[in-house]
């Protein structure tokens, strides 16, 4: 990493952090030739191979093995939507019949010590039933127990349950060589592992495979108010504030569930760098951002955090709940688009990034910076389409705001460059 400025062709130039400039390679993928006889020797030398055992679990150990400190339920390694009493009352059901139930998928970290990589809800909704938090509802084959907690069933159905086990696939230690190689093979196993059900969104994989402190950054940063409020995300509850767990209202939200609040923070963060690293698929271009931020340094981390904070704010402030909508026309008539969307997102957040310097003199121009964004839009609309994503319209959506913002500033109004 450099710590030199990126230098632009146009008049949006944004000065990085000390130790914030990223270099990427190539980002597209390389195709490989290797004779067989290369083929065979990399199979025979075990480089990219499994070492796994098996295990089993009775089912009235799981909530002891759960509240140990010999397995880590890691939260940010898996997604972020919780299972419903109903979808665990069925867990339950199934075990009641004897129906087979996938196993979960453990990687020992150290000697004797999991991190659960597959299976979270599985364990979670086993340990609510056995602490009677977790009251049987929607039963399919068994309407009887409806309402039933573990301590209130019948005798001999408890005991048939406390007979069941739960099998698990351990990752052993020795499967890689060094802390780098066993990321990577733990990373690539929850990919193969997770794309046989319901497929995982962009952030959700990027939260599992390259999960890091600038990935805890985006997440912390995800439940910012400013940013909550003009995304419709419900904001921080006191209780949320208070034990870290979310709302069900929360949880049932698809910006949070599928972590596209979190993408949201990074796009931020990437946008700052994107129209000098950003060739390629935008998907890639995150993946790498991700991957290579998560080596920033914690001052790095704290001067992103702080501006980010600082421009959501801003942005607020100046421009309220309609700050990333669209003026757009629609049969003949103008009006907003009552929902925010990502190409007014990444422009109006990096521009105005760029001059928290003059925080306080935009804020004060709130009033004209909202009467002059029709007439601006109806100038640029075509600018604003979300699915022209090249670098030119990064450019060119970048330029517009900047000139809207400056225009604003000096006048009053927003005056179209010539």
């Amino acid at each position: 990493m450099s710590d030199s400025l990126f230098e632009l062709t146009d008049n949006v130039v944004v000065p990085l952090l000390p130790g914030e400039t990223l270099i990427f390679g190539d980002l597209q993928a390389s195709s490989l030739k290797s004779s067989d006889q290369d083929i065979n020797e990399k199979y025979v030398s075990g480089e990219v191979r499994i070492v796994t055992e098996s295990g089993r679990y009775p089912l009235n150990s799981i909530a002891t093995m759960v509240r140990g400190d010999d397995y880590q339920l890691n939260p940010e390694f898996q997604r972020r939507h919780r299972w419903s009493e109903g979808k665990q009352s069925r867990l339950i059901e199934s075990f009641i019949m004897n129906v087979p139930v996938p196993p979960i998928f453990l990687y020992e970290d150290e000697y004797s010590h999991y991190e659960v990589m597959d299976g979270l809800q599985r364990l979670t909704a086993i340990t609510a039933f056995y602490e009677d938090r977790l009251a049987l509802s929607g039963l399919t084959e068994w309407p009887e127990l409806e309402g039933r907690v573990y301590s209130t069933l019948p005798d001999q159905v408890r005991r048939g349950i406390d007979r069941r086990y739960l099998s698990s696939i351990i990752l052993l230690r020795e499967t890689a060589k060094s802390a780098g190689q066993a990321e990577i093979l733990k990373q690539l196993v929850f990919e193969r592992i997770n794309s046989g059900g319901e497929a995982l969104k962009e952030q959700e994989t990027r939260n599992a495979i390259y999960n890091g402190p600038l990935n805890k950054l985006c997440i912390k940063l995800s439940r910012t108010p400013a940013l909550c409020e003009l995304w419709g995300i419900p904001a921080p509850t006191p209780e949320e504030l208070a034990t870290g767990v979310a709302s069900r209202e929360l949880e049932n939200h698809k910006h949070y569930r599928t972590m596209f609040d979190v993408e949201l923070v990074l796009r931020f963060f990437a946008h700052r760098q994107r129209r000098r690293l950003g060739a390629g698929a935008f998907r890639t271009y995150l993946d790498e951002y991700l991957k290579q931020g998560n080596q920033f340094s914690d001052e790095v981390l704290r001067g992103l955090e702080l501006i980010f904070v600082s421009t959501i704010t801003l942005v607020q402030d100046t421009l309220g709940e309609k700050a990333f909508w669209l003026w757009r026309e629609r049969q003949g008539r103008w009006d907003w688009l009552a929902r925010p969307t990502t190409s007014v997102f990444d422009a109006v957040m990096f521009v105005f990034s760029k001059h928290l310097d003059r925080a306080d003199e935009i804020r004060a121009r709130s009033a004209e910076f909202r009467e002059a964004m029709p007439g601006f839009y109806e100038l640029h609309m075509e600018a604003f389409d979300a699915r022209m994503t090249n670098l030119s319209n990064i450019r060119e959506r970048d330029n517009l705001i900047e000139n809207l913002l400056l225009s604003v500033l000096k006048h009053g109004r927003y005056i179209q460059e010539k």
